[in-house]
């Protein structure tokens, strides 16, 4: 019998940084290797190596493409790591965009602090390059979902669909005939675009997520409330910006507004998706055809409704451009991207809008609009918030709690031991208590650093 040990590098205690390694006598397995958001304190744990020696790394694998989850991946090859880094075709495709995105932002923001003499460092250095980031695509192996895969002697692994976003799995890994399940992040019952989540029978040892933990989302239908906000900005004569997510939430909304469109209920006013990730994590959504729910029909017709903006001198003039639109720009927690540029312009006048679409981790820009700060600070200054500030807590692409539930409510016995993570601290308690009430399961809530031995 093998000797298994679980050590949580990140994700436990928050919702970024995920990164669990797997120990198997001398082999060590890492699954997710994500960069933390957020809070200073969180984000200066990209800066810290991690407390492990990467020669003797033998394999990583990801759940998702988002950056919470591969983030940390080019720092990881650039310190050593020179394993193979196995994943789906559509979270391949996806991480590429992600990655490199993640370094020129990187880059652009280190140039950024340095004319502008804002940092403290002298100089400011990004946290890795674009270069960096091609490295680590190198090492990248793609493996089929739903077949068992020999990786490593004794040691299996399969991808099961988690309904997340694009190619998003859950990881079961066996080991000599016990079986461990890592969640990543779980979708919801009824995605917008994707196939529903699959369920699992079987689990020894169990990881599952918590975003949502101690939340019921709302029922309320999203396109209605989403016409509410265009309507009502449309009517002040301003601008409705949409921080968003590049990957699953860029693409749900366009969908649904083109099937605002299609109905003819939309005002007559241009829409943009100002961010070349969204545009090329749209184009790798139009490629998965067999891996969402869209037809031919939805894809033209979202092609027709918005435009999409890659290059930076046409942002430009859409910035500048002061006429009433609507705007879906990055990132979607507001902590960097090209829709600071649209804030710069219109945060300070209150007939703009901007509406919140996503979970907003302690410590962004996105967090303190949604708790009502007066002020934020970006570009090396603060600037009034006097636009109005709306959300829409029904995007989610995250289980909430009765979601989750019903997920474990599908495997046939009891895991061994259920770890609770990827959760802020009073969510992944939250449904500890859920789960040991209605379930009657063994099971805690993973702390930071600290390595579990399974029996």
């Amino acid at each position: 019998m093998k000797k298994m040990k679980l050590t949580f590098y990140g994700g436990a205690g928050t919702v970024t940084g995920s990164k669990i390694l797997l120990e198997v006598n001398y082999r060590k397995i890492l699954i997710d290797c994500g960069l933390f958001q957020g809070i200073k304190e969180l984000r200066n744990k990209n800066w810290e190596r991690m407390p492990l020696d990467l020669n003797k790394l033998d394999l990583v694998i990801l759940t998702h493409a988002h950056l919470d989850h591969s983030g940390y991946l080019p720092l990881l090859v650039k310190d050593g790591y020179k394993g193979k880094i196995y994943c789906t075709s559509a979270t391949r495709d996806l991480a590429e965009i992600i990655l490199l995105d993640s370094g020129k932002i990187q880059e652009e923001d280190s140039l950024r602090a340095n004319k502008h003499q804002y940092t403290r460092h002298k100089p400011s250095l990004p946290l890795y390059t674009v270069e960096d980031a091609k490295t680590s695509l190198e090492q990248f192996k793609v493996l089929e979902s739903n077949h068992w895969h020999k990786i490593e002697r004794g040691i299996e692994l399969k991808f099961v669909n988690s309904g997340h976003i694009l190619g998003s799995v859950f990881v079961l890994i066996k080991v000599d005939g016990k079986t461990l399940v890592f969640s990543g992040d779980i979708g919801r019952k009824n995605p917008i675009l994707l196939p529903q989540y699959e369920y699992i029978e079987k689990a020894d040892y169990l990881v599952v997520e918590s975003t949502y933990g101690n939340r019921l989302h709302e029922k309320t239908p999203i396109s209605e409330k989403l016409l509410d906000y265009i309507e009502h900005t449309y009517k002040k004569g301003g601008i409705l910006i949409i921080p968003t997510f590049s990957v699953e939430r860029a693409q749900e909304i366009i969908y649904l507004l083109s099937i605002l469109k299609r109905e003819k209920r939309l005002p007559k006013i241009p829409i943009y998706l100002d961010s070349p990730m969204g545009v090329n994590a749209t184009e790798v959504y139009f490629k998965h055809k067999n891996n969402h729910k869209l037809t031919s029909e939805d894809v033209k017709s979202m092609l027709e409704t918005v435009q999409l903006i890659s290059e930076a001198s046409v942002s430009k003039t859409v910035v500048s451009d002061n006429s009433p639109k609507i705007v879906l720009a990055g990132s979607g927690m507001i902590t960097g991207g090209r829709v600071l540029h649209y804030l710069d312009k219109c945060i300070e006048d209150e007939k703009n809008s901007i509406l919140i679409v996503g979970f907003q981790a302690e410590g962004t820009r996105g967090k303190s609009l949604l708790l009502g700060d007066p002020e934020i600070k970006f570009f090396g200054k603060y600037h009034d918030v006097k636009a109005e500030i709306f959300k829409i807590n029904a995007f989610s692409g995250h289980a909430d709690q009765s979601e989750l539930l019903d997920w474990l409510k599908h495997f046939k016995s009891p895991p061994t031991l259920t770890f609770i993570n990827h959760g802020e601290s009073h969510q992944s308690q939250a449904l500890k208590v859920k789960i040991r009430t209605t379930l009657n399961w063994n099971c805690t809530v993973a702390e930071m650093n600290k390595t579990y031995t399974l029996l």
